[in-house]
């Protein structure tokens, strides 16, 4: 008696394991997705292997960058299901609801917690710190809201003999075009880093209106400043507070 229910025990937690990795793996719809997944993170159809009905399987889009909440041949990246400002792939990245504008339900679109610098996905004033990154060996800047890169751009920082220092600083001024008495060059969305001068800036503009072509960027050639292009650097003057981290490297 005492030797079979020894046995039994054995096999309730041996079974037990087997039972809950079964329902954690669960795939209803046997679309590669686990409906764990489509649940709490994705936000897809658990019962619908196509959730958008446009052909493709919702791994199949997930793993080659399409939206499975869209149909058609939409990229995450250039994709916004629920019309809130931020894309797919973003809303991911902060595990928000690509298919509700308001993940948090605290009255503001994700799109605009994230450009204010709030976590979408957490109600209340959740506040995530903003990072500026500059690498001067590969030319790129990328800046980044809590540990989500929210985009990449090719620059030009500066050449031999005038290099970007390399450092942690922080934004300590904003101007919208700034002159440069040393170059004689207008610097429009003017971020000062450092007290020296060195700062980012849009593709500087000669007084005739001549801009600095944009066939530069990838390339060190300024004085020490770290230039953008005409776009990037309004979207960057923008987004960056006074006091938002700089790191250059």
């Amino acid at each position: 008696m005492w030797f079979r229910l020894t046995i039994l025990i054995a096999f309730f937690l041996i079974a037990r394991p087997i039972v809950a990795n079964a329902a954690i793996n669960m795939d209803t719809d046997s679309d590669g997705v686990t409906d764990k997944d489509e649940i709490n993170i994705y936000r897809t159809n658990p019962d619908n292997p196509d959730t958008d009905g446009d052909g493709y399987n919702d791994w199949e889009e997930l793993n080659h960058g399409y939206s499975p909440y869209t149909a058609g041949e939409a990229k995450l990246e250039n994709n916004d299901a629920d019309h809130d400002g931020l894309n797919d792939k973003l809303e991911l990245a902060f595990h928000a609801d690509p298919t509700s504008p308001d993940t948090d339900g605290d009255g503001f679109f994700d799109g605009d917690e994230v450009n204010n610098g709030y976590d979408p996905a957490k109600p209340g004033k959740a506040k995530l710190e903003k990072k500026i990154f500059i690498d001067t060996k590969n030319q790129l800047l990328a800046y980044n809201l809590g540990e989500v890169r929210l985009g990449l751009f090719p620059i030009s920082t500066g050449k031999r003999g005038t290099e970007t220092p390399a450092g942690q600083y922080q934004v300590i001024e904003k101007n919208l075009r700034r002159w440069s008495s040393l170059a004689k060059l207008w610097m429009p969305y003017w971020l000062m880093f450092d007290r020296r001068g060195f700062g980012v800036h849009e593709l500087p503009e000669w007084n005739d209106g001549t801009k600095e072509g944009a066939d530069h960027l990838g390339i060190p050639v300024s004085h020490g400043c770290v230039r953008l292009g005409v776009g990037p650097a309004a979207k960057l003057y923008n987004w960056a507070e006074i006091g938002t981290k700089v790191f250059v490297n």
